[in-house]
């Protein structure tokens, strides 16, 4: 046993005993090898945002759980481009892994030039939390809710104006104006999801699609809440509807926060991670942190995940086809 890939005694060595109780597979009982030292995560986003709280939340908790240490590394820059190929030409041997957003992985690939796809590059691990968006709008703007925006854009004269912070939320705008055919709509482009806000915040454009940056805005009445692009309410905002409760069909959106590796990555490693990553989105300290930024916990295995990140990828071809969208 002590050249294969497991062995019972090295794993007790470790201080693992007792890992059974997690409900892992039983191999995972006896890890020979892996991990022997600590593991490399590339979050391809500077340190502070979003995803970086994410990462090491849910790292925090497998470190415990693997008795190994997780070192984040923030490769920001070029839409998550440079930390996520960074990672697809790493050594598929479990020491460097990437955790990253819709974004980065589905959108990125359709619309720059990558030396990375979306799903054949990469193994994915397993889901850890979404994210959702809502419609904000000045908070003096004469419109209450979708309709009124809708109807408001329709009336003519002066077009609405929205901004938008990132190259996702672009798309969600265009797919908007196209759905409610008001191609007139201005999509201002700010460079980053605040930048994006405080324009609502300070009036210089009408609404936006907010990715709950905006949450202490809304509380203040900075700024309202007029849907939630999402297919269900929050329990944030329980009295805003959603786009579709409103009548807007399709507006549905989500990001997320997911774990990959390099491409041919060992099965039996991937399991492993994927195994304790879904133990570690269901710890109620992690559950209540990710809550405490809007996400919203959700696990999902690798098959599924790996579903789910190409079926994003061909919604955005499709919205990028049926908006006509051009990077300017």
């Amino acid at each position: 046993m002590q050249n294969g890939f497991f062995s019972r005694r090295k794993a007790l060595a470790a201080g693992v005993a007792g890992i059974g109780a997690l409900g892992l597979p039983r191999w995972s009982l006896a890890q020979d090898s892996y991990p022997d030292r600590a593991i490399r995560v590339i979050v391809p986003f500077p340190a502070g945002g979003t995803t970086d709280v994410v990462a090491r939340t849910v790292l925090q908790k497998m470190g415990e759980q693997m008795n190994q240490s997780f070192v984040i590394d923030n490769r920001g820059g070029a839409n998550g481009i440079i930390g996520t190929e960074q990672v697809m030409r790493a050594a598929p041997d479990g020491y460097t892994l990437l955790l990253n957003t819709s974004g980065a992985q589905t959108l990125s690939p359709v619309l720059y030039k990558t030396n990375y796809e979306a799903l054949a590059s990469f193994e994915p691990v397993g889901m850890a939390c979404e994210l959702g968006f809502v419609l904000i709008a000045r908070k003096d703007l004469p419109a209450n809710n979708v309709q009124e925006l809708i109807a408001l854009a329709k009336k003519g004269g002066k077009p609405l104006t929205a901004s938008s912070g990132s190259s996702l939320i672009v798309l969600i705008t265009e797919q908007f104006k196209r759905t409610i055919g008001q191609p007139d709509i201005i999509n201002a482009q700010y460079k980053g999801t605040s930048p994006q806000m405080q324009a609502v915040v300070s009036g210089e454009v009408d609404f936006s699609f907010d990715s709950f940056v905006s949450v202490e805005m809304i509380k203040a009445g900075k700024v309202k809440a007029l849907g939630m692009v999402l297919p269900r309410r929050t329990e944030t905002f329980p009295d805003v509807p959603t786009m579709k409760e409103q009548g807007v069909q399709g507006m549905e959106f989500t990001t997320w926060a997911g774990m990959l590796a390099p491409k041919g990555t060992p099965k039996a490693i991937v399991e492993a991670l994927a195994a304790h990553l879904d133990k570690a989105v269901q710890d109620p300290g992690v559950i209540a942190r990710l809550k405490a930024n809007e996400f919203s916990p959700h696990y999902m295995p690798p098959g599924e995940f790996g579903q789910r990140v190409q079926s994003d990828c061909d919604r955005w071809k499709r919205i990028v086809k049926e908006t006509n969208f051009k990077l300017e």
